[in-house]
């Protein structure tokens, strides 16, 4: 007989035994795991993503909050999450995966980032690269919920203007009722799943306004609404990796955050339970406080990072206002500015004008110590020193509203028609830079080439032939000091198009039209243009133009009166753009 083999078999079970006893005797928690990791730290597009194993293995649920900017009921909602202890199965929680867009309260200051999700990967910007790291963590889960606050009150048919098939708040979206896997007969009943869902929620819910509905959005029918979905997570996730994926949308239309939280919530976890994720409440580890960095704004301009071990660097009678605390707890915080204010100073603004710190706190303990540097305006100071020697980080742009930064080489998205400002470099340099709009002329008896401060108009303002490959699509725009160029960055304009019009006729029913759309109308009926809805951010003088007539949005014409017959093509237009076209041909009924 083989010795060697015998001792094997007794060493294989003295460890197996040993393996027992570890079961045995260790509490189950023991193989629990939560991690934590952060992607770009300590700037203002920081990417965190919380990963929680439940003690018993399972399927793995993303929740994904904080894509679009301007929808704190899912950041705040996938937030809670982050914290949860699991009984069965796993979560992935990214509570703010556009944090700059967050921070603006902005759909998306370089591009709805949820119509980036295309089948190749890109590193042009920073929201190109969250969305690959998105994409992976995708591709280790088993079912996703991407989190959203829509516009108005979804409903399968047109009752008003904020309650149509055009709506998506109150309405859990999918991309097909039923999706069938390619190369195999297995098929995700997406409707089914949702269905069920929504009668368990539903119950809890007695107004009947904020009741949830499901919405198919047939994203691959050539007929489809919504083929711009093609670009989003969900469909990402449903046709790459053939996973059940939902948008979850609460309605910007109701009264509270804590409202859109509630139902949220609600969603979440009723897929939670119907996935078998069973959570364990509550969690009981309790970590030091730590701080990875404050959002500061000076003198009302875009926010800047300031990170635990940096001092923050002014001049006398600058104003401060601190808008966030991004620490690894999210209660109990305060901020104190040493001379100023009082015992909590966050997102206070104070006017200083001498040297003193920000004291951070986690309810009664001070865990950081942030030093404010002051120095007087107008000499050269060790300020302007350290400023002088940074490189350019961002160029600060206004456009649609809102003040923007753009990182060195990367791209601001526009719709062609939009209007931006330059206003500076980030940090300050000396006055001697030049900031050139390449294609754009703000100074025409005497062109320096500074472009600062100029409203541009990117629909008749800019010279195509100045365009990178004269196409008039992207543009550059170049900082440099004394012929050396410092910083580039791009500008890309989409052409605008509409996205639907709605006519309300003879007061007794809506029709809705996207472009290229053809509707039959009596020559009698009077038709009411209740809603045009088009890409541009500011849709004042957008309106119809037909046999040379026109018709803004709240006006009433005739059909008869618009000289319309046959197949009558209707321009959609803003000043010289055309956005779009309808087809009505009047017949007699």
């Amino acid at each position: 007989m083989n010795h060697e083999i015998i001792n094997g078999e007794k060493a294989l079970s003295f460890l197996l035994s040993i393996f027992v006893s570890i079961l045995i005797l260790c509490p189950p928690y023991a193989w629990a795991k939560r991690e934590h990791v952060i992607h770009f730290p300590n700037t203002v597009y920081e990417l965190n993503i919380y990963k929680i194993h439940g003690k018993k293995p399972g399927k793995t649920l993303m929740l994904i909050g904080g894509i679009q900017g301007n929808e704190p009921g899912g950041f705040l909602s996938a937030d809670l999450y982050a914290d949860m202890s699991l009984e069965t199965g796993n979560l992935i929680v990214v509570p703010r995966a556009n944090f700059y867009s967050i921070i603006l309260n902005h759909r998306g200051p370089h591009g709805d980032m949820n119509r980036k999700f295309t089948h190749e990967d890109s590193s042009q910007s920073m929201e190109d690269k969250i969305v690959t790291i998105l994409k992976g963590l995708i591709s280790e889960s088993d079912y996703l919920l991407n989190l959203h606050d829509g516009s108005g009150y979804y409903h399968p048919t047109y009752i008003n203007n904020w309650r149509n098939p055009l709506r998506f708040g109150q309405s859990i979206i999918a991309d097909c009722s039923e999706y069938r896997i390619p190369g195999s007969d297995e098929v995700i009943a997406l409707g089914a799943m949702a269905q069920d869902v929504i009668d368990e929620v539903n119950v809890h819910i007695k107004n009947e306004l904020h009741q949830f509905r499901f919405m198919n959005t047939q994203t691959d029918n050539d007929q489809s609404s919504h083929k711009e979905q093609r670009k989003s997570a969900t469909y990402y996730a449903l046709t790459v990796h053939h996973i059940p994926a939902f948008g979850i949308e609460t309605s910007k239309f109701l009264p509270s955050i804590d409202l859109k939280v509630w139902y949220h919530n609600l969603i979440i976890n009723a897929f939670m339970k119907r996935f078998h994720i069973i959570p364990e409440s509550p969690n009981l580890t309790l970590d030091p406080p730590e701080l990875r960095y404050l959002i500061v704004s000076i003198n009302g301009n875009i926010p800047i990072v300031i990170n635990k071990e940096d001092n923050l660097y002014i001049r006398k009678g600058d104003a401060i206002h601190v808008s966030h605390i991004e620490s690894n707890y999210e209660r109990g915080l305060s901020l104190d500015i040493l001379g100023y204010g009082n015992l909590n100073d966050y997102r206070k603004t104070f006017t200083i004008f001498r040297d003193t710190s920000m004291i951070v706190r986690k309810d009664n303990h001070t865990f950081v110590e942030i030093p404010i540097k002051v120095a007087d305006k107008g000499v050269d100071d060790e300020v302007a020193s350290r400023l002088a020697t940074r490189k350019i980080e961002y160029l600060r742009v206004e456009t649609n509203g809102y003040q923007v930064l753009i990182a060195n080489g990367e791209t601001l998205d526009l719709v062609m028609g939009d209007k931006m400002k330059i206003l500076d470099v980030f940090p300050p340099r000396p006055e001697s830079i030049i900031v050139n709009f390449k294609g754009f002329v703000g100074n025409i008896t005497n062109n320096t080439g500074e472009d600062r401060g100029y409203t541009i108009d990117t629909a008749t303002a800019l010279l195509k032939r100045y365009s990178l490959n004269n196409k008039g699509i992207l543009y550059e725009i170049v900082v440099s000091d004394d012929d050396k160029t410092l910083a580039k960055f791009n500008v890309r304009l989409t052409p605008p198009k509409l996205d639907y019009l709605v006519f309300k006729v003879n007061d007794d029913r809506h029709i809705l039209l996207r472009s290229d759309d053809k509707v039959s109308l009596s020559p009698k009926d009077k038709i009411y243009l209740e809603e045009i809805r088009t890409t541009l951010y500011n849709g004042d003088g957008v309106h119809l133009r037909v046999n040379g007539h026109q018709v803004k949005q709240g006006e009433s014409r005739v059909i008869r009166d618009l000289g319309i017959d046959q197949h009558n093509q209707i321009d959609i237009r803003k000043d010289s753009l055309i956005l779009g076209k309808v087809f009505i041909q009047a017949s007699e009924k």
